[in-house]
């Protein structure tokens, strides 16, 4: 397997305009006789989907939701970057990409995040003129606020449900096309496979949750914009619907998964309260702007209410140890910190698994009225769960699993190891490093869909000659259903006792305790040995009631679980293989004096990239070296 990233030449800053004059166009006419699937309808897909249709081209789009409104991008709270420095506080295109490549701990592709930079301020102007709500200043300027791993405040908002409005905005740019007939839309239809003929993608094979029926769509190119695998930890922030099927079915024809262990804790969720759950609520980072984190300096203070616990006695462990950034340290760097004093036995709350989220300061300072309009309906949230009113005390939070950086490998165009499968957003691995900076998703998501894949899917569909897409009754097309179907038959033959969710949430425990916030050679070596049980015995002992020719949410969720125990397991083997500690992959026996991550920029400044090779065969490891011209590889220091 090769992996050609195919950046362009010519300095960074030029790469992506040089990029889109040198490639191959397709005239007008000649886009409506090409058709693209997009799976997935989220800020990504919903975008590419609205986007490639204005254009011309015949588009069919896929989700499993009942509608695009309700793909997960609505549930982001915090903002959307952009380097338009409103403030006039010293933020750039460059600034923007060095804060994005250094908050990944140097572990993305330079040309892609700088791509990103520069259309971040595009995206801004298309939300604006889409009518999406952005918060304003008295004089009517858009306002900005501060995220974590910047000092700079780019952070576009709408209250705290800003994925929700800018998915609004994508939702009526797609229905619009829907309308015009330029769109099919497919809800409640999740893809099981891809089709692929002689190496190339030319269709997918989805199944009619509704009615159960399983029906393959061909076309000339294929996008994945599906999100993330964080479910895998089976406890997370995602909706209970995210999986990583349809990239896990792609990677199995032929599409390389890079870097699979990176995944990403949130410092800020609500925390565990008992084996009862199956998800978990996110409190936007946009809270860390005002309110300030503290745990008591003695555990024999602990259990007291915080209103009892004076101020020379709190240890607000953020600002005492990273002054520079303070309570708006990176993601993995703050979930760390968390954890460390939680382990130290100075955790709050029933569980002692979780430290405070404190707005007195800002209360007093800036009187509740502001703090209402800045985040009122996340302290609505909090209280409807907790049953707690953090206006008059604070938010107890803990580190959750919330986002994947890693996915499928994609090259400067944004298309996987498969020609003609294109892989937008947290799909996909290019743009975010080893972590994530808050705010940073629903710009890749955005750009991607609006200004990247509308460029070069063109380049790639220009060399493909109209009208010999292939037939409905293609033997690929046949294989392809005949391996959903058998599938699905498996999976209803098996007749046991456990239900999806025992194996998901016995998968989870495994992952959360040995490939999660902290990960050394034995837990990972010990997850390898545990994971092929579970997934053995979910072979023998799965038990799904009804059919698989009706609604059957059973059948989804085994479907999902059977795909996480693989995905799981290929993880914790790309953690164990990358033998340093980098952004959210922390490798116990890599950290310094001070217990920060300790990379290894000798043997590991590249992208992990996994080649599936069979049933029962071990993938194989192959690399991309990333090369650092325009930001020098540095220790990451937020002090």
């Amino acid at each position: 397997m090769e992996l050609n990233a195919r950046i362009p030449d010519g300095p960074i800053d030029k790469k992506w305009e040089k990029h889109k004059f040198d490639l191959k166009l397709v005239n007008p006419a000649n886009k409506r006789k090409y058709k693209v699937l997009v799976v997935g309808s989220g800020l990504a897909g919903g975008a590419a989907a609205a986007s490639l249709a204005e254009l011309g081209y015949e588009v069919e789009c896929f989700c499993y939701q009942d509608s695009p409104r309700r793909a997960h991008s609505i549930a982001a709270q915090g903002g959307i970057n952009a380097a338009k420095n409103y403030q006039n506080d010293g933020d750039s295109v460059y600034r923007l990409f060095y804060d994005t490549v250094k908050g990944g701990d140097f572990r993305a592709r330079e040309a892609n995040v700088h791509r990103l930079a520069e259309v971040s301020n595009n995206i801004i102007d298309q939300c604006v003129a889409q009518g999406v709500p952005f918060a304003r200043e008295y004089g009517g300027l858009l306002d900005n606020r501060s995220f974590g791993g910047a000092q700079v405040s780019r952070t576009f908002y709408a209250r705290g449900q800003t994925g929700q409005q800018l998915l609004i905005g994508a939702y009526q740019a797609l229905e619009r096309q829907i309308g015009l007939g330029k769109v099919k839309m497919f809800p409640r239809h999740e893809m099981l496979e891809v089709i692929v003929v002689d190496g190339v993608a030319k269709g997918i094979v989805v199944r009619d949750m509704v009615t159960g029926e399983v029906t393959s769509h061909v076309a000339d190119a294929v996008c994945l914009a599906t999100g993330g695998y964080g479910n895998v930890f089976y406890l997370s922030t995602n909706a209970k619907g995210c999986n990583g099927t349809a990239v896990w079915r792609a990677y199995k024809k032929g599409a390389a998964f890079a870097n699979p262990c990176f995944t990403q804790i949130h410092p800020t969720c609500i925390p565990v309260t008992g084996d009862h759950q199956s998800k978990l609520t996110l409190m936007s980072e946009s809270l860390r702007n005002d309110g300030r984190i503290w745990v008591p300096k003695r555990k024999e203070d602990c259990g007291k209410p915080a209103s009892q616990i004076p101020e020379e006695d709190r240890d607000y462990y953020l600002e005492r140890k990273y002054p520079s950034y303070g309570n708006l340290a990176p993601r993995d760097v703050s979930s760390r910190a968390a954890k460390q004093v939680c382990d130290e036995g100075r955790g709050v709350g029933p569980t002692r698994l979780g430290v405070y989220l404190d707005f007195s300061d800002a209360i007093n300072r800036l009187g509740a009225n502001k703090i209402e309009e800045k985040y009122g309906n996340l302290f609505e949230m909090y209280e409807r769960i907790t049953d707690e009113n953090p206006y008059k005390t604070p938010m107890r939070i803990f580190p959750a699993s919330h986002y994947t950086m890693g996915g499928l490998w994609v090259d400067y165009d944004l298309m996987s190891t498969i020609p003609g499968l294109f892989v937008l957003g947290e799909a996909n691995f290019s743009d975010h490093g080893a972590n994530r900076l808050g705010a940073s998703a629903l710009m890749q998501g955005l750009a991607d869909g609006y200004f990247v894949i509308p460029y070069t899917i063109g380049g790639y569909l220009a060399g493909i000659k109209p009208g010999t897409r292939i037939k409905a009754d293609d033997p690929a097309v046949k294989a392809a259903e005949q391996a959903v179907t058998d599938r699905t038959d498996k999976l209803m033959s098996i007749g046991g006792k456990e239900t999806p969710t025992h194996f998901h949430r016995e998968l989870g425990k495994v992952m959360w305790e040995m490939c999660g916030m902290g990960r050394n050679e034995a837990g990972l070596k010990k997850a390898l040995e545990l994971i092929p049980q579970i997934r053995e015995e979910f072979w023998k002992n799965l038990r799904i009631p009804g059919t698989g020719n009706d609604v059957n949410q059973s059948l989804e969720a085994a479907g999902r679980v059977a795909d996480f125990l693989e995905i799981g397991e290929l993880m914790c083997l790309d953690a164990l293989e990358r033998r340093e500690s980098c952004g959210g992959h922390f490798r116990e026996e890599w950290q310094t004096e001070e217990g920060e991550a300790l990379r290894d920029d000798e043997n590991f400044a590249h992208v992990a990239a996994w080649e599936y090779k069979g049933e029962g065969q071990a993938p194989v490891r192959h690399t991309e070296q990333l090369a650092f011209e325009n930001v020098h590889l540095a220790t990451r220091s937020y002090k």
